[in-house]
């Protein structure tokens, strides 16, 4: 069977890791081989810079556009040193967000120019474009909640961000998917876990039949 790249994308709080953790061992258990991987990171280039983006104490003065040119450089690691090997070698590659979540945060979150984003993002990955992508939406308000909800940690930069920017990049990930109803499919992430895995089972299943 040839690989397929499949992306998870939404706001904080969508349950994108238990999904991924979810689907990646029922396709195991299937007898498929399965790379999860995250964004910013996946690599160890690319996870030094996913500190420098989200934990270091020495990143408060960060500018939008910095942030820009640091995702794109994890990604264009990660595309050329994992994702493509892996697609090449047949392998089902599950992504933590990918290029998506660019275009919502830096471009509709951040509001830097659209198509300044897209150039930036077409030169980190080429060809390399998911088969699908499932978009677990939840409300902001929800997803407020749900990240005031969990234990304090690491610092994460992104999450310090207010009410409007989130709001923003909600509307950036609706117009994402309006854009493309085809490869981005919208799953409501408020209902029960197993039903949302259910749901994304029913689209992932076409994708990986040998």
């Amino acid at each position: 069977m040839t690989g397929r790249f499949i992306t998870f994308e939404g706001t904080e709080g969508g349950g994108k890791s238990t999904q991924i953790d979810l689907l990646a061992k029922r396709l195991r258990k299937r007898g498929l081989t399965v790379r999860t991987l995250r964004e910013p990171g996946g690599t160890p280039i690319g996870e030094e810079i996913r500190h420098t983006l989200q934990h270091s104490a020495q990143n408060h003065a960060m500018t939008a556009e910095a942030e820009l040119l640091l995702l794109n450089a994890s990604r264009a690691q990660l595309v050329r040193e994992v994702i493509r090997p892996a697609l090449k070698a047949g392998e089902i590659v599950l992504c933590d967000r990918f290029h998506d979540s660019t275009t919502a945060y830096q471009g509709y979150g951040r509001e830097l120019d659209l198509q300044l984003v897209r150039t930036v993002i077409d030169m980190a990955v080429g060809t390399t474009r998911p088969d699908l992508t499932i978009l677990l939406h939840v409300p902001v308000s929800v997803s407020e909640a749900r990240r005031k909800s969990r234990p304090a940690g690491t610092r994460d930069r992104m999450e310090e961000l207010d009410r409007a920017f989130f709001e923003r990049v909600e509307k950036g990930f609706s117009a994402i998917a309006a854009a493309e109803p085809k490869r981005v499919r919208v799953i409501d992430a408020t209902q029960p876990i197993e039903t949302v895995h259910e749901k994304i089972w029913a689209l992932v299943a076409p994708l990986v039949k040998s």
